[in-house]
């Protein structure tokens, strides 16, 4: 319990700082935000960054782990430790959010994004 509070307290500390430095309020977050909505979990700085690492990343063809999106956040100057990236990747995994691949990549679940033939929130 203690070490999920510091975990916690960690990645609070890490978005209050990434707020100061970055407008947490960017309009292109705004489809991240309503996927969020949509699943009933609140938008935090730290999903919204993970989130925005893993779309970036599969647009561009190249699946992320747990170490492929902390790195890419570093590589943005965003300090969000290891264990933060992990937590948060298991917990919109949990959601339904994304998915874990066999190779242990993670992705958006294919019923995240509405299309025509999935309309339905889920």
């Amino acid at each position: 319990m203690l070490n999920r509070t510091l975990l916690h307290r960690k990645a609070m500390t890490a978005a209050l700082s990434l707020s100061a430095t970055q407008g947490a309020d960017r309009p292109g977050n705004e489809h991240i935000r309503q996927l969020l909505k949509r699943f009933g979990l609140r938008t935090s700085l730290v999903r919204l960054k993970v989130l925005d690492a893993l779309l970036s990343a599969s647009e561009a063809g190249r699946p992320l782990g747990v170490r492929g999106v902390h790195n890419q956040l570093l590589k943005l100057d965003i300090p969000l430790s290891f264990l933060s990236v992990r937590e948060v990747l298991k917990r919109l995994c949990d959601e339904g959010v994304i998915q874990m691949n066999p190779d242990k990549s993670y992705s958006l679940h294919p019923l995240a994004w509405p299309t025509e033939e999935n309309t339905a929130i889920p």
